[in-house]
Parts: C-alpha cells; sequence; structure tokens
C-alpha cells in the first residue's frame, strides 16, 4: 500500500495540516492502492500565499530562464515514463500499454508542441509606431485537472502557465491522484523556484472551492463536467476571476453514404477507446438512411471485438471504468437505453469472465432518436448511440442538437460537403475523415463543453492579460 499524504508546497514536500485520508481504489481490483491526504482551508491557503509571494520574480524571470526550467522538467518526465505509465494504470484503470503509449505520451506529446509555440510566440507587438501591446501573465493560477487523462490535462494547464511566467495550484482528481504526486515529484527534481508549482490534493467540495473562491486566485482553469464548471464559475463570480473550462461532450460521428469503408468501424472503436471516458469522444453515430442497416452489422462485429480487460495485463484491450460511482452510473443509463432503443451489443453487467472490478461491456444501441436519455446524457462509458438521418441538413440539425459543443465528427469523400458540414457544426472541434488534429490545435468547445481554448499557442494565452501602452515610442 503506497502512502502519499504530503503535499508540494513552496518547493518542499509537507505534511497536512489536519489528517483527512483517502482510499486510492485500484479500479481492476476494486481495492485500496494507496492513501492520500484530503487538504484543508490551511493546506489552500499556504500554497496560494506561496504562489503568490513567487509570482513576481517568475514573471519577471526571461523566457530563456523560464524554457530552460521547463526543457529540465520535460527531461526528468521523459527519464520517468514507466513510473508514470505504471501510476496511471494503477489509479485510473489504464491498461498498461495504453497507459505508456497513449496516456503518457499525451503529455510529452503537448510539451513538444508548446516548446514549437513558442519559438515564434511574441510576448510584445508593435501596435502602431508609438504604441505597444504586452502580454503579460495574469497571476496566480488554479489548475483543476481530472482523473481520465491524467497527463494530457496536467500538461496542457501546467506547462502554459508557467512558461507564460504565472504561478501555480494544482488540484488533481482525488480519484486518480498518483501521476500528479509523480508529475510533482519531476518539477522539484527540475529545480523550479520555491513556490512556482504548488500541489494540494483534496476534492472539490474542498480544496477546489477554496482555490476557486480565494482572493488571490487570479484564475482558475478546470477540466471536467459541465456540472463542476457550473459550480466553479459561481464561486469565482465574487472575485471577478477569469475561469477556463473543458467540460462535457457527446461529439456526433456523421457518416454519409459515400463515407470510406471503415468509417463505421473506426467509429466504434474511437467510442471505446479509455473505455469510454474521453469527452471529446464521438458517442452519437448518425448513419445516412441508405447505408443504415448494413452499417449495424459493421457496428456490432466492432464493438464485439473489443476485449476487456485487467488495466495490468499485456495487450490491446479496454480497462475498467475509474470507479464505482461512474460504474454505477453507466449501469443505470445502458438499463434506460435498454428501455429505450434498440440493444445491439453488449448490455448491463460485466463481461464474462470477471466477476470484479469496474468493467463494463462494451455497448451498442440502435435505433436511437436524439429525445431519448442515452443521446442527451454524456454517459463516460463505452457506450455508442446509433442514429438514422435522411440528408445533410437533417444530420446537421441533429448533431447541433445537445447542449454540449464540444468535437464533432464527419466522413464524407465529398470534398466541398465535409468542408459545408464542418462550417455548420456549432462545437469546437471537427474531425474528418479520420484525421487527427495536429500538434498545438486549439482544443476546447461551445456552449456547455465549455469556454477557452488548450494547446499550443491558444494555451498560452490563456494565462495572459492583455496591456496597452501608448507613447512607448517617441513620434
Amino acid at each position: 500500500m503506497l502512502e502519499k499524504r504530503a503535499f508540494y508546497i513552496n518547493g518542499a514536500w509537507v505534511d497536512p495540516v489536519q489528517s483527512n485520508d483517502l482510499q486510492v481504489i485500484d479500479p481492476s481490483t476494486e481495492e485500496a492502492c494507496a492513501i492520500i491526504s484530503l487538504g484543508s482551508d490551511p493546506d489552500t491557503n499556504a500554497a496560494v500565499a506561496a504562489a503568490k509571494e513567487a509570482f513576481v520574480g517568475w514573471a519577471e524571470t526571461p523566457l530563456e530562464e523560464r524554457k530552460a526550467a521547463l526543457k529540465r522538467l520535460q527531461n526528468a518526465y521523459n527519464e520517468r515514463a514507466e513510473d508514470m505509465a505504471q501510476a496511471i494504470s494503477m489509479e485510473m484503470g489504464a491498461p498498461i500499454d495504453w497507459s505508456r503509449t497513449q496516456q503518457v505520451t499525451a503529455g510529452s506529446w503537448h510539451m513538444d508542441g508548446f516548446f514549437k509555440a513558442l519559438e515564434s510566440f511574441s510576448f510584445e507587438d508593435d501596435y502602431t509606431a508609438t504604441e505597444k501591446t504586452l502580454k503579460e501573465p495574469i497571476g496566480v493560477c488554479a489548475l483543476i485537472t481530472p482523473w481520465n487523462w491524467p497527463m494530457n490535462q496536467v500538461v496542457l494547464k501546467v506547462f502554459p502557465a508557467l512558461a507564460a511566467g504565472c504561478t501555480v495550484v494544482l488540484k488533481p482528481s482525488e480519484v486518480a491522484p498518483l501521476s500528479s504526486i509523480v508529475f510533482a515529484e519531476m518539477v522539484d527534481e527540475a529545480g523550479f523556484p520555491a513556490g512556482v508549482f504548488n500541489m494540494v490534493n483534496g476534492d472539490g467540495v474542498g480544496v477546489g472551492t477554496q482555490l476557486s473562491s480565494h482572493p488571490d486566485v487570479d484564475m482558475v482553469s478546470f477540466t471536467g463536467s459541465t456540472r463542476a464548471g457550473i459550480a466553479i464559475s459561481k464561486n469565482a463570480a465574487d472575485t471577478l476571476k477569469r475561469v477556463s473550462l473543458e467540460l462535457g461532450g457527446k461529439g456526433a460521428n456523421i457518416i454519409f453514404a459515400d463515407a470510406d469503408a471503415k468509417a463505421v468501424k473506426r467509429g466504434v472503436i474511437q467510442c471505446m477507446r479509455n473505455s469510454g471516458q474521453s469527452c471529446n469522444a464521438p458517442t452519437r453515430m448518425l448513419i445516412e438512411d441508405s447505408i443504415y442497416d448494413d452499417a449495424l452489422v459493421i457496428a456490432k462485429e466492432a464493438a464485439e471485438s473489443v476485449t476487456v480487460g485487467l488495466a495490468e495485463e499485456e495487450g490491446r484491450h479496454i480497462g475498467p471504468v475509474v470507479s464505482e460511482v461512474q460504474y454505477d452510473k453507466i449501469q443505470g443509463l445502458i438499463e434506460t437505453g435498454m428501455s429505450e432503443a434498440t440493444l445491439l451489443a453488449g448490455g448491463m453487467g460485466r463481461p464474462e469472465g470477471l466477476n470484479r472490478g469496474y468493467f463494463v461491456k462494451p455497448t451498442v444501441f440502435a435505433d436511437v432518436t436524439n429525445d431519448m436519455t442515452i443521446a442527451r446524457e454524456e454517459i463516460f462509458g463505452p457506450v455508442l448511440s446509433i442514429m438514422r438521418f435522411k440528408d445533410e441538413a437533417d444530420a446537421v440539425s441533429i448533431a447541433n442538437d445537445t447542449v454540449y459543443g464540444l468535437t464533432n465528427y464527419v466522413q464524407t469523400q465529398d470534398d466541398e460537403k465535409r468542408r459545408r458540414v464542418a462550417r455548420r457544426l456549432r462545437s469546437g472541434m471537427v474531425a474528418t475523415n479520420g484525421q487527427g488534429f495536429a500538434q498545438g490545435s486549439a482544443f476546447g468547445g461551445y456552449k456547455q463543453s465549455g469556454n477557452g481554448r488548450e494547446a499550443g499557442r491558444y494555451g498560452i494565452e490563456e494565462f495572459l492579460e492583455i496591456k496597452s501602452v501608448s507613447g512607448w515610442a517617441a513620434e
């Protein structure tokens, strides 16, 4: 049993002011694998005070020195990649191969993207011959991260904030905190000035609320549920701090009759990856009428080809969902779906051969309509809803009929139609024909999927204030 109660505050590992132990549960076994402590007001206050004290010095540190410190952090991250992979696999159930090749590398990929963005990023612009526009760090930033892609989100927040000259307090998810503890060890090894980076474990009601309402926190960057994002926004309102939110999604995957032959199978696999625990997953598959019946056959076969297994097992399979709470929620929504639509694959209960752990059968529903619960709610598990559409206008209407707007998908070999539909979809991202996004592409959504953007130069800009200075140069 790992014991990881300490927090990282002001350049040192410190014990909580008061003990408040929490067991971290291995979702493959349902057994405790570690003990952490949840922070309280004094811990939060100490971390914020350290960040506030360090801010001016770090903000005035030359960019090249900040980049050098971040490069040392990147080196430490790459050197301890296996430690990180094991931590993520244990805490949130990612199969170890997936943890190594996708979860850990998501962090290193974004690090590379930020370094590339900084090569051409300008913190000062000449607006006119005499007027200067300065881009300055916003201040102390609270970074609140989720459990589903731990290092993807930690890096997307910590790296640009520190590059911009901000100081930070990280609160990782209490469900999956072990990877962030490893990350804090890397920060310590990299030798940042005391107080520039701080980490306090805690839950949303406790440390999350304390940070989002703290008068000395200038910005909150949060990734998680829409419900929690709304609560954070309300908590932050009294101090008018900036709030950047990356929230839920209910992505539509529009597959036209002329899509490539692998589009349906690809869509099913994308929905199931990471056990369905991705906010940008294509969880609503929209199929054009003329190919609907054939697509159902392919989708059923694809779902039944997805294997489920323990996180510690090598190979290409999906693991458990992260917790009992998530498991119960997903089972309830599958049960609802079985009363609303046609069950094509999967269903309730654990897959055959697994009698413990939070394992969910890869599940597909057909004949779904947009008024059904399974089409409206973000299930956050390996569950796909398939519906039909008549024509382009109908597809766009169905896709946009949701409170979310994170990522939509379009599959067609008609380039004009593909571009036309992409323009009409109300989402922050549109992936077409299986093409992934480039390094540094803006990540974020419309509507209740949040505000703000992450990654590359867009991510750096989130942590900057704009200052106009007249008379910078003489006439």
